[in-house]
């Protein structure tokens, strides 16, 4: 099984052919092809190869499937006998992905 680990939007992410995958909010349009060149480890058959950090000239294609939102994060902040009280949200914005081709360098 080939794999891949990829760094978008500050996390990193482990990534196999044909995986769905939901990331931060990326700009591209449903349907669009996204490549991502910050592979920082490749695995299958051949072994395990690390980056430092990351390898050059392997990148990950993938296709964008939509535009989403994530669940309500309910924010609440109250402090004690002072009826003092504060209640936000926030939804974040994301990109759900089907990964593609992963191309070694």
């Amino acid at each position: 099984m080939t794999f891949a680990v990829i760094r978008t939007g500050g996390k990193q992410y482990r990534v196999t052919p044909n995986a769905v995958l939901t990331v931060e909010k990326l700009e591209a349009e449903p349907g669009a092809t996204i490549t991502f060149h910050d592979v920082l480890a490749m695995g299958g058959e051949s072994g395990l190869t690390l980056g430092a950090p990351t390898i050059p000239g392997a990148s990950v294609t993938a296709t964008v499937v939509k535009q989403a939102r994530g669940e309500k994060v309910i924010i609440f902040k109250k402090r004690r006998r002072q009826n003092s009280r504060r209640k936000g949200g926030h939804r974040q914005d994301l990109t759900v992905l089907r990964i593609g081709d992963i191309a070694a360098a």
